[in-house]
């Protein structure tokens, strides 16, 4: 199934760190788990990914960025959760979230502060640098 491109319209977003091999790896697997590929997953290097959800690329260096179908923009644990609710098609997610956000987002800023020397895979902006807006070597 091809994927539908959203990044202007107004599906759900999820602009994520390109040049990093752990981010890419986990956004790999929303991926698998997103079967009817609900969410449009981009990283924030791409030219304009950040300003057409009302971010900006400091942002989104900081915290991975969410803008759901109806206009919300989450970051950090609340932005994982919520593309995790719509990837699963379930609320659970959420809910979890609004009974441990406080754990929840001092493990996300734990990850997003070491994600250089956690495992992942080549970074999407390494394999696909005309989609991250740098020149093709």
């Amino acid at each position: 199934m091809k994927r539908r491109e959203t990044l202007g319209g107004m599906g759900p977003v999820l602009l994520f760190d390109g040049e990093c091999g752990f981010c890419t790896c986990t956004v790999g697997w929303l991926r698998v788990l997103d079967g009817k590929r609900l969410i449009d997953t981009v990283p924030y290097q791409r030219p304009g990914a950040p300003e057409s959800i009302g971010a900006t690329a400091a942002e989104c260096a900081a915290s991975i960025q969410w803008r759901g179908a109806d206009g919300t923009r989450l970051v950090g644990a609340a932005a994982v959760n919520a593309a995790l609710a719509v990837a699963l098609g379930s609320p659970w997610p959420l809910r979890l979230y609004h009974y441990s956000a406080a754990t929840q987002e001092r493990l996300y800023r734990w990850i997003a502060t070491h994600r250089g020397r956690l495992p992942g895979i080549t970074p999407w902006c390494v394999r696909y640098p005309k989609n991250c807006g740098q020149p093709v070597r």
